[in-house]
């Protein structure tokens, strides 16, 4: 899928948010990006998993991690399209862990895959299980780079998007009061 294609979809799907939120990094932003408008249609998600595994293949990856909760959906359909495993880093007593029988070898060549990033803090966790056990991350692929990072292995956006974001203490929106919404799944209850 084209970057052009894809800013359609988030447009036409109602997956870009104004107002002020406060994203998964803790950082605030006066925009949002839903992904789930994105992932929850099987039809797009399809085409976004074809085109990260048209770019990674030359790395030759045999496993796809993601993260718990945003990239379980495209690491999953991401790792169909490769014919490979999909398995996913989530939270056990607060840090990043394997869980749910999930093994990593260090034959494992692993692919990282995740929906949006801003600070990158959910992919460095990522990246550190994955080093932690001995795999070597082979690249990192992502919908949506809101700010250019680097991770260490080559990265793949299908689409930049660069989105301002402010320290809570530098926020222009919490300087003059604007209350303040947290739609990332980090603050689910």
């Amino acid at each position: 899928m084209q970057a052009e294609a894809l800013a359609f979809e988030l447009g036409e799907r109602g997956a870009l948010l104004s107002g002020h939120f406060r994203l998964s990094s803790g950082r605030h932003s006066d925009r949002f990006i839903q992904k789930f408008r994105i992932l929850e249609d099987p039809a797009l998600v399809t085409p976004l998993a074809a085109a990260l595994a048209e770019r990674v293949a030359p790395f030759r990856p045999t496993i796809v991690v993601s993260a718990a909760v945003g990239g379980i959906v495209l690491g999953y359909e991401t790792a169909r399209q490769l014919g490979n495993k999909a398995i996913f880093i989530e939270k056990e007593t607060g840090a990043p862990a394997l869980r749910r029988g999930f093994v990593l070898t260090p034959s494992d060549r692993a692919f990282v895959v995740e929906d949006v990033v801003t600070t990158g803090g959910s992919v460095h966790e990522v990246l550190d299980v994955v080093r932690w056990h001995g795999a070597q991350a082979v690249a990192v692929g992502v919908i949506v780079r809101r700010e250019p990072i680097d991770f260490g292995v080559p990265t793949f956006a299908l689409l930049d998007l660069p989105v301002v974001s402010y320290d809570a203490a530098d926020c222009p929106q919490c300087m003059h009061g604007e209350p303040i919404t947290e739609p990332g799944s980090r603050y689910l209850r």
